[in-house]
């Protein structure tokens, strides 16, 4: 079955595979005006809400509270410094087996998952101590 997507989440969704990196709406709105394609930023929104729901993009929400967001294409595992703000991506999946174990079990179609640690990285730990 054929996805029918407006023009602006299919620009919205091209402009996301161009950058091939996480970005917030804001970015993409911005983006696009760069690009002369006119969008309200309220579209922007309303067109990642439904690339969302259709499980083609996926959404890491920092911190802050700011929303990145990026075409699906593996598991995001991250460190977050909550003093500097810092990501540092991990390599290995810790819960891909319950994922699996979880979507069978529970009849639930699982398009992606995140895994955030939160603390202090080795510059900001050292900060701390010092102080």
């Amino acid at each position: 079955m054929k996805i029918q997507r407006t023009r602006s989440q299919e620009k919205i969704l091209n402009l996301l595979k161009t950058l091939n990196r996480a970005t917030s709406a804001q970015q993409l709105y911005i983006e696009l005006r760069n690009q002369q394609q006119n969008m309200g930023l309220a579209t922007v929104y309303r067109s990642l809400d439904a690339l969302k729901l259709e499980g083609t993009i996926q959404v890491r929400t920092l911190p802050s509270g700011e929303a990145l967001y990026s075409c699906i294409q593996e598991d995001q595992h991250h460190f977050t410094c909550l003093q500097c703000g810092i990501s540092i991506p991990i390599d290995e999946c810790p819960v891909h087996d319950l994922e699996h174990s979880l979507q069978c079990g529970q009849k639930f179609k699982i398009y992606y998952h995140t895994l955030e640690f939160f603390g202090l990285c080795d510059r900001c730990s050292s900060l701390q101590v010092a102080n």
